[in-house]
């Protein structure tokens, strides 16, 4: 019989689009695509542990302030950063403004922060997007683009992984998805999004799993 991997704790830090509803999912996995994540592992990995720690609203600041006890505080061997869509949207909506050093400062911290306590352990960094829904949504794109560009080179600067969801809307539009049946506020992911970040996920997991190969 083929030996079980040792069991491993993977951790979700994000906003809403991580949270997503996982404070009222009596599993705390939310109902987007950690849970769909999740699943994949109950079924390939039943040693494996996934925690959701998203929190709706959050910016890197906030997941910059509360990484310990979040990430660090429960020995994760595998870590997800998802965050920076409200960096770009809560500027338009509520006039809270984040300039691309503060959210480069931010970001860095966290990764700095693994880089000194978890060398070389597995981190993937999620590109947040926006779908055109509306004229306010493809209005927020030259922010979040030099957002997106900042997570690429700290990405290679850190050696991280990237779940690079700008190829995934590439293709999603191929196949004929609209932007609505991707997410229909134009950030907040359907079903169908959903769906299609965890399996891109997966997809950059594997390119990095240590267990296999």
């Amino acid at each position: 019989m083929t030996q079980a991997p040792a069991p491993r704790t993977l951790v979700f830090l994000g906003d809403s689009i991580t949270d997503c509803g996982r404070r009222e999912d009596p599993d705390e996995l939310g109902y987007g695509y950690v849970r769909l994540i999740a699943e994949y592992f109950a079924a390939h990995e039943p040693g494996a542990r996934v925690i959701n720690r998203g929190i709706g609203g959050d910016k890197v600041a906030d997941v910059a302030a509360r990484f310990e006890q979040d990430v660090l505080a429960l020995d994760p061997q595998v870590v997800t950063i998802f965050v920076g869509v409200n960096d770009v949207w809560h500027g338009f909506t509520r006039g809270e403004t984040v300039t691309d050093e503060d959210f480069e400062r931010g970001y860095r911290y966290v990764l700095d922060q693994l880089s000194a306590t978890r060398p070389g352990l597995p981190v993937l960094l999620v590109i947040p997007f926006v779908v055109d829904v509306d004229q306010e949504k493809a209005g927020y794109h030259g922010e979040l683009d030099r957002k997106v560009a900042i997570i690429r080179d700290l990405a290679k600067e850190f050696g991280a992984a990237v779940v690079d969801l700008e190829t995934m809307l590439e293709e999603a539009w191929r196949v004929g998805h609209t932007p609505a049946s991707i997410a229909e506020d134009g950030v907040h992911p359907t079903i169908a999004g959903h769906r299609l970040i965890a399996d891109t996920w997966l997809d950059a997991f594997a390119t990095i799993d240590r267990t296999k190969g």
